[in-house]
C-alpha cells in the first residue's frame, strides 16, 4: 500500500469474500467495501507480507497463496472475453492478410499479438506504422478467441474495446513475472 494515487485504470481493487478471503475484483462490480492497490506485483506481495489487508478490511483476512496468479489469470480472461467480444462486433480481425488489409485501409486502433509470436515478423507487419500493440496472449489462447488453433496477429478496430484492452494488458504487464515478456511491446 504506497498510499499513491493513480488512475482506477492502473489499480485492482480486492473485496473479502463471505469467509474473508481475500478475493480480487478486476471489474471492479463486486459488492462490497472495496480496496485498491496498484496493478504491480511488487506492491500486492509487499501488502501481503505486511499485513495490510487485514488493517484495511479493520479484521482478520484470509490471503490465497496464489493471489498474484489468480489476479494474472482473471486479467487474462478478462482479455480473452474482451477480443472475443470485439471479434463477434465486427471489431476485430486475425491473420496476417486480414491484419495487413486493416492497416492499409486505416482500420486497426491495436494490434493484438501472441506473446510467443516471433519479435522479427510482428515488426515485419507493422512495417513503422504508429499503433499500439499488446501481446499478452499466446497464440493458442488468442486463436482460441477466433476459433482457429492458434493465431498469431489480430487487428482490433479504434474505439472503447481497443482501448479497453489495452488498459487490461497495461494492468498484466504490472504483474508479469520478472524475466517474462511484458504484454505491452509498443
Amino acid at each position: 500500500m504506497t498510499r499513491e494515487r493513480l488512475p482506477v485504470e492502473r489499480m485492482v481493487r480486492f473485496v473479502l469474500g463471505p469467509d474473508r478471503e481475500v478475493v480480487p475484483d478486476l471489474a471492479a462490480r463486486l459488492p462490497g467495501r472495496g480496496m485498491w492497490l496498484s496493478a504491480r506485483a511488487d506492491v500486492i506481495e509487499r501488502a501481503a507480507a505486511r499485513g495490510a489487508f487485514a488493517k484495511a478490511a479493520r479484521g482478520p483476512v484470509r490471503l490465497p497463496p496464489d493471489l498474484r496468479d489468480r489476479i494474472e489469470a482473471g486479467l487474462r480472461q478478462r482479455l480473452r472475453d474482451l477480443a472475443g467480444l470485439a471479434r463477434r462486433a465486427g471489431q476485430a480481425v486475425c491473420g496476417r492478410e486480414a491484419v495487413r488489409e486493416w492497416m492499409q485501409a486505416g482500420r486497426a486502433g491495436l494490434l493484438l499479438e501472441a506473446s510467443d509470436g516471433s519479435p522479427s515478423e510482428r515488426a515485419r507487419l507493422i512495417g513503422g506504422r504508429d499503433l499500439p500493440v499488446v501481446a499478452p496472449l499466446t497464440a493458442a489462447e488468442l486463436g482460441g478467441v477466433f476459433g482457429r488453433d492458434h493465431a498469431v496477429h489480430a487487428a482490433v478496430a479504434p474505439g472503447r474495446l481497443a482501448d479497453t484492452i489495452l488498459r487490461e494488458a497495461a494492468r498484466l504487464d504490472g504483474l508479469a513475472a520478472p524475466g517474462s515478456q511484458p504484454p505491452i511491446v509498443g
